[in-house]
């Protein structure tokens, strides 16, 4: 069955392809009897607008491009569900891209998100530098960019992500209220939140009087889940069996908090009673974890939510926007078993 057109409808109901056009449209240049004709003949004959031809003609897409780390995160799929909810109550369509926490495969999204023509560009990006200067053409030719989640990225525009420095911070001290000395910090190399809760980490010991230890400081790849396994193996073999030098476990990460658990439980190390872990995870089944896992809960829907309504907003601006606003929200520190 061939497509209905607009000069199908026109030649139908004996009007101008125009006035199809513009009752379809909701002009306030067509009556309103006329508009429901043709809306209804419309629908009956499943009429579809050609966004691609309307979209050439008007300069713009109506569409969003959107780069994220890994869509399996479960922080990140609830993040895209926020720009889901967000962007179905306007006229944009969203791609969905993933780097994968690699710069290279970073700048191939954003190229490929360009050349589709994107109005606007959200992006939670690999590191606090990567593909700045592609950031910045976007931006020198009108598409705007919102960075989320990993907010110290240096490029100077909109940021929704949260306080991850007082997260840190407040899980830091919750496992120092529990008599813990020495905690180990396991993070993702070049992550772009890392910086933050570095920072809170080291000042939740400081105000406790706990020296920072270098060597309990442990950056891993994302990469992939092998390296991972690996680096936290290791680390933990090191420093608590041959050593006894550990006491807690802070992991920075949904993925290397949860790993976490699974090594200390094949290594046969007892949680919380040998070891302590806590980390930042939004991962639904962290209660039914062996044993429940604290963890540090960020607003991601909400971070979704904000960034996709904050950029809808820059393209819709008709003047230059020269201050920008960075907005940290809250995060949860949710205590269970592991920490206990």
């Amino acid at each position: 069955m061939s497509r209905t057109t607009l000069k199908d409808i026109a030649l139908a109901l004996n009007i101008s392809v125009s006035t199809v056009s513009k009752a379809l449209s909701d002009s306030y240049e067509i009556s309103e009897a006329t508009k429901k004709i043709v809306q209804e003949y419309a629908k009956k004959h499943n009429f579809h607008p050609n966004k691609l031809a309307r979209s050439l003609k008007i300069g713009k897409s109506n569409t969003i491009g959107v780069v994220v780390s890994n869509i399996s995160n479960t922080f990140v799929s609830q993040i895209l569900d926020g720009i889901q909810i967000a962007s179905q109550q306007t006229v944009f369509d969203v791609i969905f891209m993933q780097s994968r926490e690699d710069e290279r495969i970073e700048k191939n999204c954003i190229d490929v998100l360009r050349m589709r023509g994107v109005d606007g560009l959200m992006i939670s990006p690999v590191s606090s530098d990567s593909n700045i200067d592609e950031l910045k053409a976007l931006i020198k030719s009108q598409i705007p960019v919102v960075i989320f989640d990993r907010i110290n990225h240096q490029l100077d525009t909109f940021k929704v992500g949260v306080n991850n420095f007082q997260g840190a911070y407040n899980a830091t001290k919750h496992l120092i209220e529990q008599g813990k000395k020495n905690i180990l910090h396991i993070t993702g190399k070049n992550l772009g939140v890392a910086a933050e809760r570095l920072n809170g980490f080291k000042s939740a010991l400081s105000d406790a009087d706990i020296p920072f230890n270098k060597n309990h400081y442990i950056e891993c790849s994302l990469n992939n889940t092998t390296d991972i396994d690996r680096t936290i193996k290791e680390i933990v073999i090191r420093e608590y069996i041959e050593n006894k030098n550990i006491d807690a476990i802070f992991g920075a990460t949904d993925v290397i908090t949860t790993r976490t658990l699974g090594i200390l439980a094949e290594l046969q190390i007892e949680v919380p009673f040998q070891v302590a872990v806590i980390g930042f995870s939004n991962t639904q089944i962290a209660a039914s974890l062996n044993p429940a896992l604290s963890t540090v809960v960020q607003p991601a829907t909400e971070i979704g939510e904000l960034a996709t309504n904050k950029l809808i907003a820059t393209i819709n601006q008709t003047r230059p926007i020269h201050e920008f606003e960075t907005i940290e929200l809250p995060t949860q520190l949710i205590i269970r078993k592991s920490s206990l």
